[in-house]
């Protein structure tokens, strides 16, 4: 590698990090949020209730399954923030909030 590249390469590292870092989202805070904004309808572990699923003729995929798990952190956001289908948004997020959710749901991967 020429010498030159690796300062600005490390200079574009150093202005891209705090960018990277803030698009990532608290899995723990996205857990409070989540339990009180997703869990009556997403169930407390992303299962998805029944009783919801039915009342609304819908099939509510597990949060966690390789479906849900394969969109990205954007998809995600705004599913949360706009809504999908019979799925109403969320109301009174923060964009930290969203980030925060879409970490956990990330927690909630079935292997």
């Amino acid at each position: 590698m020429k010498r030159w590249m690796s300062p600005g390469l490390t200079l574009l590292l150093l202005l891209a990090s705090p960018v990277l870092l803030l698009g990532a989202g608290d899995a723990t805070a996205g857990k409070a949020t989540y339990a009180k904004k997703c869990a009556t309808c997403h169930g407390k572990q992303g299962e998805g209730k029944a009783a919801i699923a039915k009342m609304l003729k819908v099939k509510l995929r597990h949060l966690g399954s390789k479906e849900v798990q394969a969109k990205s952190d954007a998809d995600l956001k705004k599913v949360i923030t706009a809504g999908s289908g019979k799925m109403k948004p969320a109301k009174g997020l923060t964009d930290a909030d969203v980030a925060n959710v879409v970490a956990y749901l990330r927690t909630l991967a079935q292997k």
